[in-house]
């Protein structure tokens, strides 16, 4: 990833970071995924949740209760 973006909430679970990624654009932060999955093996590997680095504090007080869940 380039400089200056975080990763912010990563799982092996696309569902869960489309929901992430959802839950900050609804509140103004832009995000990217980064899937990490292998593409013969989906089952193997993660996708990841970036943010820039000035929204990574805010970005994880939003997505705690994600990981609560």
């Amino acid at each position: 990833m380039e400089k200056g973006w975080t990763s912010v909430f990563s799982s092996s679970d696309e569902y869960l970071v489309s929901i992430a990624k959802d839950m900050l654009e609804n509140m103004g932060i832009e995000s990217v995924v980064l899937n990490h999955k292998d593409s013969s093996y989906v089952m193997w590997g993660e996708a990841e949740v970036y943010v820039t680095d000035k929204n990574e504090a805010q970005a994880r007080e939003i997505l705690q209760q994600l990981k609560k869940d």
